[in-house]
């Protein structure tokens, strides 16, 4: 029997995951994880020879998971990924394999089978020297120095340094940096947790404002504030997040 732990943050795609494992003989489910660092402990624990692992999770991603073992304790892994095409082209490169958010049952049992012939044919699956590459390269991307973003059929890479300001605008996000315009699919929740924290904070419900592009604060009556840009831009600071930003700025 294969061990088998899931580590997601989302319950749906933990379920989604246990219901099409339950389809297979081959596998024993040993736990299931809903943040890093209960897949920690589990991992340690279990010891799976196989784990789903996503990439995104609110207290840690997936590979600061990966940073808390040794090759020789590291299981065979397959990721589960809503990242854009550029890092999807990586994992082809790199890593065992991956699930693309959302994904369909056939793909997830193309994947299982893979794995299973995998763990069948090794003792010791994991290709080290590949999986370090791999968290190297998405690091260096999807970190704080660029943002990779599709855009008609390509992908751009933008300085998270040259990002002014987030706008939310219906199911997308905008993205303004070095006077150009970005359009990409994701909240600004999301968002927000990809950008450094330091430089980056949240004035409304709508609106992410780089603090180094912030040229000055007015407050403009009954404890209203805007937020004047050095482009001349200005936003409205919500007083859910006026008091954050006051103690951010020092002020």
């Amino acid at each position: 029997m294969i061990k088998t732990l899931i580590i997601d943050d989302e319950a749906l795609a933990r379920q989604r995951i246990r219901s099409l494992l339950a389809q297979r003989k081959e596998i024993a489910l040993v736990g299931e994880c809903k943040s890093g660092a209960e897949a920690i402990r589990a991992i340690r624990e279990q010891q799976p020879d196989l784990i789903f692992l996503d990439i995104r999770m609110k207290d840690m991603d997936g590979f600061e998971v990966l940073e808390n073992f040794p090759e020789s304790e590291m299981p065979l892994i397959i990721f589960s990924t809503a990242y854009d095409q550029y890092a999807v082209r990586a994992f082809e490169v790199f890593a065992f394999d991956y699930l693309l958010k959302p994904f369909k049952e056939e793909r997830f049992h193309q994947s299982l089978d893979k794995a299973v012939r995998l763990l069948r044919e090794r003792p010791s699956p994991t290709d080290a020297a590949q999986l370090n590459a791999l968290l190297g390269l998405l690091q260096q991307r999807n970190g704080h120095g660029t943002l990779p973003i599709r855009q008609s059929g390509k992908i751009c890479f933008v300085e998270v340094k040259d990002i002014r300001y987030i706008e939310a605008s219906g199911y997308y996000i905008e993205i303004h940096a070095d006077g150009k315009k970005f359009l990409l699919r994701e909240s600004l929740t999301r968002i927000e947790q990809r950008l450094p924290g330091r430089q980056f904070i949240r004035i409304h419900r709508s609106t992410i404002i780089n603090t180094a592009y912030l040229r000055e604060i007015e407050q403009i009556g009954f404890g209203d504030v805007e937020a004047h840009m050095k482009d001349g831009k200005v936003f409205r600071v919500s007083k859910t997040y006026k008091e954050q930003l006051f103690e951010r700025l020092g002020v």
